[in-house]
């Protein structure tokens, strides 16, 4: 029983989620850590220092959907579980891989209880769903926000694997938000603005109190809509699942869909002007008042406390 992951990387760096995958499927079988595209030795390198990576292969080629599917689709006929994080770039391409070997994905993994038993939420989280997947092979996404990272100081081989011939597809343009701050789906802690807010510029508060405590930035979906925050800050069901340490819920009352994507949360702290509101009655702890009163209150304390 072998597993081969796809690694997820950015502007040459691998994701911290490949960690996080690598550590949740290691009682699977050996380990291989595909990453494809280019200029991708620095991110094969970082992957083969993850303990349990027996060997990382190396796709050098400009990425595509059908130039990576035709490599995945290719290297899966000698891996019994073929993985990938459920996050943007896994949720895409993984059921397409499915599809094109005939397999019937199991997304959303939060557990492994055995070769061919998976546990994933449903209905918006309100509910686990166990699943025993009697098919030959695995195409699976894992969440990668539900298990801790796999530890580092391993030296694993790379190899080089042949790409085929280049898609009829290219690539536009890229749009990115530039950020300094962690990863969201896999930061400790999370500081969420909701609709609340009002503007992008009052958004800005948010921002300032993240850049205090290293914190990621995360939205509702509603203040996404409105133009207050990019797409890659939403959370709940339709954005990223996340599972910090801390999560300090800004003028958020707590819709359902953005309620499925904290649940991993270890502790909610709620800043809200309405004590009856969903997330409030869900929070640890929670300060009921003037958000635009609380933030600059709360960011002059840290000063005072030199938190830089």
């Amino acid at each position: 029983m072998s597993v081969l992951i796809i690694a997820d990387h950015d502007l040459g760096k691998l994701s911290p989620a490949t960690a996080r995958i690598v550590h949740a499927v290691a009682e699977l079988g050996p380990i291989d850590v595909l990453v494809v595209g280019e200029n991708a030795q620095n991110v094969a390198s970082d992957a083969a220092q993850l303990a349990g990576v027996q060997k990382v292969l190396v796709a050098e080629t400009a990425s595509t959907t059908d130039t990576d599917l035709a490599i995945i689709e290719t290297l899966a006929q000698s891996y019994r579980y073929v993985v990938q994080s459920a996050g943007s770039v896994g949720r895409d391409r993984m059921p397409a891989l499915a599809a094109r070997l005939d397999l019937m994905p199991v997304t959303d993994i939060i557990e492994i209880l055995g070769p061919n038993r998976f546990v994933r939420p449903i209905y918006a989280g309100n509910a686990l769903q166990t699943i025993t997947d009697n098919q030959p092979r695995h195409i699976l996404t894992v969440r990668a926000s539900a298990f801790r990272a796999a530890a580092t100081g391993n030296a694993a081989t790379i190899e080089t694997v042949e790409s085929p011939t280049a898609s009829v597809a290219r690539l536009i343009a890229t749009h990115r938000t530039e950020s300094d701050t962690p990863d969201l789906s896999t930061a400790q802690i999370v500081v969420g603005g909701g609709i609340a807010l009002g503007s992008a510029e009052n958004f800005q508060l948010i921002e300032r109190l993240a850049k205090k405590l290293n914190a990621a930035i995360g939205a509702t979906r509603a203040a996404v809509d409105a133009g207050y925050a990019p797409n890659d800050w939403q959370v709940g069901q339709t954005g990223k699942i996340i599972a910090p340490d801390l999560y300090i819920a800004i003028g958020i009352s707590g819709a359902l869909q953005h309620l499925a994507g904290i649940q991993g949360a270890k502790k909610i702290v709620a800043i809200n002007s309405d004590p009856e509101a969903p997330l409030v009655k869900l929070a640890d702890a929670a300060l009921i008042g003037d958000l635009f009163e609380i933030i600059p209150q709360l960011i002059d304390e840290l000063d005072k406390a030199g938190v830089r």
